[in-house]
């Protein structure tokens, strides 16, 4: 399982420890992943995903699952969120 929100694509990143002496080591920053279960209201069911604590809240912010996924850009969600995009936009069609 690889540690990358599905709706945001946000994944690892790298920078810094800094000790009281200066000292500079490598280390990782890894997103603050959730499993959840999200509603979608066009298709009446529920889908989970492993998203980011950022990503649940813009979804929350947009009204939804299917608003979020209607304006992101497909090359940031998992191939699991793009397929259930295309579900959606199909049903609301």
């Amino acid at each position: 399982m690889s540690r990358r929100c599905e709706l945001t694509g946000k994944g690892p990143m790298s920078g810094n420890n800094v000790s009281h002496a200066n000292n500079k080591t490598r280390r990782r920053f890894l997103p603050n992943l959730n499993d959840v279960t999200l509603q979608s209201d066009t298709l009446g069911r529920s889908f989970k995903f492993r998203i980011s604590a950022a990503a649940l809240r813009s979804v929350d912010h947009r009204g939804g699952l299917d608003a979020f996924l209607a304006k992101a850009k497909d090359d940031e969600l998992s191939a699991n969120a793009l397929k259930v995009k295309k579900e959606i936009a199909k049903a609301a069609a």
